[in-house]
């Protein structure tokens, strides 16, 4: 090889080392910038845990290792028999330590609705949350995310939501457990009716977890097709008072990486106008990106748009 093309290769190795190293600087700069801090939502992954692929023991391993986020919400309904299980928190626990994990709430679903007009079932609700206000305090988790349902007019599920939340509130409390109540369909959606909710509860560690794109009032029928939405932006802008977390939902992107169904530069001005610096969770629910691509570009447009605000 002449002289030349040494210097050549070498100029170009140089060259390809300094871009490498300002990409990484790049990179790091913008994470610098964020005014939140990013976890990874367990759920992003449902398709691949229902499928038995992974289990909620590979979860915390893998949200450090193939996708470097180090703080983790779980859904209850990957390890719902296991509440009361040390043996088995135990071996979360040490999976979460040995990959420098921290671990942020628990989604609770399938427990009962927090606002069900009927006392005793809605005192059932209540209490079933217990063992997972438990859980999270031993997983060291901050808050567990709750659904504030109920069959009756917006009025009284409103009413029997105070009075559910206000009960499981109290006892969270005792264990410093934030309870969340997120925009998960029905009444709950409706960002003005769940932050009048808030306002009637008023406990410090009750709050709510908006979600960017879960304002849909009513379904279709035996359908996902959303028939009434509320907007999104007015509903996040009405529960970001009383926001211990935020959701970043997404589905589809475009070739700039954009979420498609959500204006992230604007859903990240309103986040930061209202004062967050909290965890905002990826849940990544879309089907044309597999889910290991759909949380890598969520990530992406979080770091972006949070960076730019």
């Amino acid at each position: 090889m002449t002289q030349s093309r040494r210097d050549f290769f070498k100029t170009m190795g140089l060259t390809a080392l300094a871009a490498t190293s300002l990409t990484d600087l790049l990179a790091e700069s913008a994470a610098k910038k964020l005014f939140f801090e990013i976890s990874l939502a367990e759920w992003s992954l449902h398709k691949a845990l229902f499928a038995k692929k992974i289990t909620n023991l590979d979860f915390p391993e893998l949200a450090k290792k193939e996708f470097g986020i180090s703080t983790v919400e779980y859904v209850n309904q990957f390890f719902k028999d296991k509440a009361k299980d040390t043996t088995y928190l135990n071996d979360l626990l040490k999976r979460c330590k040995d990959n420098g994990v921290k671990n942020h709430l628990i989604m609770i679903d399938g427990e009962g609705g927090l606002g069900e007009l009927d006392d005793a079932v809605r005192t059932k609700a209540v209490e079933n949350h217990y063992k997972w206000v438990e859980a999270a305090k031993y997983l060291g988790c901050k808050t567990i995310r709750v659904n504030a349902y109920g069959k009756g007019t917006s009025e009284e599920v409103a009413k029997a939501a105070v009075d559910g939340l206000s009960r499981l509130g109290e006892f969270a409390d005792t264990m410093k457990i934030n309870v969340i109540v997120e925009n998960h369909g029905g009444y709950s959606s409706d960002g003005q009716w769940l932050s009048g909710v808030m306002k009637q509860v008023n406990r410090k560690n009750v709050g709510t977890l908006p979600d960017l794109g879960n304002f849909c009032l009513e379904r279709k029928p035996g359908s996902y097709e959303c028939l009434k939405e509320y907007d999104r932006y007015q509903g996040t802008r009405e529960l970001m008072p009383f926001a211990k977390g935020v959701s970043a939902k997404s589905y589809d992107f475009d070739e700039q990486g954009n979420v498609i169904e959500t204006d992230y530069s604007k859903m990240m001005k309103i986040i930061k106008d209202s004062g967050f610096k909290g965890i905002i969770g990826i849940e990544y629910e879309g089907s044309k990106l597999d889910e290991y691509a759909g949380i890598k570009a969520t990530k992406a447009i979080l770091e972006r748009t949070g960076a730019l605000v």
